[in-house]
């Protein structure tokens, strides 16, 4: 018998994807199952992907009723919407572990919060990015962690290693971030129905509007080495979220200006882009030297959203354009798997004491 775990706000997407996950992994097995929208309902019948799992046969949503009180786990999983995961943890036995997809514990600054979500801050628990440096030291220490959002996961993960290697602007960073619709979650929006979304590409909270602005600066702020008039002042993300045609994935291109004297920032000759790629590719490299999840890709090859959908990979390009002196670096991920449910289960094995990558995968599915 695995460790029991718990799943509240089963019927969206995440909380879909959490489902597969979990009845696929060899160390856990799942206890309360909760949606309040689709309590009495067949889990099958909500997710049709799942009605053949045996694991969930038979199994129907319950009405979370007293809440997290009513939870008998060792660990909770609350994909739930802004504001909702902070009471209902408040409500759980001391001895049970959160992992909150969420929103709620992610930002330290109550400012930040207040200004993206207009209530009250909760707080902030340890982020849930074990690739960050000491994460998951922090993240198996932890009792409750908050993973980031989805362009959040995206953007760190494509510049945290070149900030932290010195070789960009932390005050000059632009994100261009385009997400499946299944990113807006499960909700009935005209702005999502099919026949508005196929053929279309459409940017939306654009000037510094969208919540995942403040979780990328917070982020990167912590990684980015100290001293050098270059490194001076603190990290300024402009960042851009763009809803593409497609259900699932998210692509993340990021710029940023190369700093003075990390590499050719000024136009020269033309294997001086060469030589600034070479610096970004290898400060990916030694950023990521062996993490079971994260693919730096041959030199010349760039990240598609196709090649790690349905797994919790993450896909990266760096490249340096000599002439503007600026970088770029490209990630491709799962928005629903590293971007969310992975993301939640690979933390969810770090605070069980189970292998890291226990029921995931680095590989996509094709075609």
């Amino acid at each position: 018998m695995g460790a029991r775990v718990a799943v509240a706000g089963a019927s969206g997407y995440a909380g879909g994807e959490l489902l597969r996950l979990i009845a696929g992994h060899p160390d856990l097995e799942l206890a309360a199952v909760t949606a309040d929208s689709n309590a009495g309902r067949l889990v099958g019948a909500v997710h049709p992907n799942l009605a053949g799992l045996q694991a969930l046969a038979g199994r129907k949503f319950e009405a979370s009723g007293a809440g997290g009180a009513a939870f008998d786990c060792d660990l909770a999983f609350l994909a739930l919407p802004p504001g909702q995961s902070a009471p209902f943890a408040d409500q759980l036995s001391a001895g049970v572990k959160v992992v909150d997809l969420g929103p709620d514990y992610r930002l330290a600054d109550a400012a930040a919060w207040a200004r993206h979500y207009g209530t009250a801050h909760p707080g902030r628990w340890p982020c849930g990015l074990p690739e960050l440096p000491q994460a998951r030291d922090q993240i198996r220490a932890a009792d409750r962690v908050a993973v980031p959002g989805c362009y959040a996961t995206a953007s760190i993960l494509a510049l945290a290693p070149l900030l932290a290697a010195g070789l960009i602007d932390p005050a000059d960073i632009v994100i261009m971030a385009a997400s499946g619709t299944s990113g807006a979650g499960r909700v009935l929006r005209q702005e999502l129905l099919g026949s508005e979304v196929m053929g279309s590409v459409a940017a939306y909270q654009a000037g510094g509007a969208h919540r995942h602005t403040p979780e990328i600066e917070q982020a990167l702020e912590a990684v980015r080495p100290p001293g050098g008039p270059h490194l001076a002042g603190s990290v300024r993300v402009s960042f851009t979220p763009v809803l593409a045609p497609m259900p699932r994935g998210i692509l993340a291109t990021c710029t940023a200006r190369l700093a003075p004297g990390a590499g050719s920032a000024d136009p020269g000759p033309a294997d001086s882009g060469l030589a600034d790629t070479a610096r970004l590719r290898g400060a990916l490299a030694a950023g990521y030297p062996s993490e079971p999840f994260v693919c730096v890709l041959p030199d010349g090859s760039w990240p598609a959203t196709a090649a790690v959908a349905g797994s919790n990979g993450v896909h990266l390009q760096a490249g340096a354009d000599a002439r503007t002196g600026r970088a770029t670096v490209v990630a491709a991920i799962d928005n629903l798997g590293k971007g969310a449910a992975g993301q939640a289960v690979q933390v969810a094995n770090l605070m069980l004491g189970l292998p890291e990558t226990a029921g995931l995968t680095a590989a996509g599915i094709a075609p």
